[in-house]
């Protein structure tokens, strides 16, 4: 029986070729493959280390903590100002894989050296964080919005913000803001399972994907 992380590879409409090679890759680095967020996701001891994403223009290998690898090679991404920890590199061929295969194995194996290490990324706090601005008039205009959000932990707090940051339009950013306000309101963070099927609660693992 297929993994849920071997369907994902599967389905794949776009970079296949690529992401297979960045999984084997990384596999061969004895790294877990599991399902988290939709895309495939790396562990070491239940730890998260790499994801693996799609996106229009190329595909990426993302480093929850990029922030501590040393990057002598200057290729890590920080994809906007308030993503404090993950990194990533892009990539658009097979080929370009190939021939930063060393490079990536290198990179790989100083991620497992910090998580096993215990080293943490030092992060700001959410007051120093500056939210998108399609975000901040919403919580301006809408007092139980501003409510609700102020009630969600910390760390749901940063990632929804880091995913309205994370478009470059404008008009993306409002819309991501819009679709999200219902799901603020209940007091349910991004990465949350909505569904109840998630194994683990109360983050989502793409279960609802596979359920018949």
């Amino acid at each position: 029986m297929q993994t849920e992380a071997a369907i994902y590879f599967t389905k794949l409409k776009m970079w296949q070729p690529e992401m297979l090679l960045l999984q084997q890759i990384i596999l061969a680095c004895n790294l877990t493959e599991t399902l988290k967020w939709r895309v495939p996701c790396y562990t070491l001891n239940n730890k998260n280390i790499i994801l693996l994403g799609t996106f229009k223009a190329y595909c990426a290998i993302i480093f929850f903590k990029g922030a501590l690898l040393k990057d002598a090679q200057k290729v890590l991404i920080q994809q906007t100002e308030n993503v404090q920890s993950s990194r990533l590199i892009k990539f658009t061929t097979v080929a370009e894989i190939e021939n930063n295969k060393s490079l990536l194995v290198a990179y790989i194996n100083e991620a497992i050296a910090i998580e096993t290490a215990g080293l943490k990324v030092a992060y700001k706090s959410n007051n120093e964080l500056v939210f998108a601005a399609e975000l901040q008039q919403k919580l301006d205009e809408l007092p139980n919005l501003k409510k609700a959000f102020a009630a969600l932990t910390p760390g749901r707090q940063r990632a929804y913000n880091l995913y309205f940051t994370g478009a470059a339009q404008a008009t993306t950013r409002a819309n991501r803001v819009a679709k999200y306000i219902p799901q603020i309101l209940k007091g349910i963070g991004i990465n949350d399972c909505t569904c109840g099927l998630s194994k683990k609660l109360p983050y989502c693992d793409g279960s609802h994907k596979y359920a018949e």
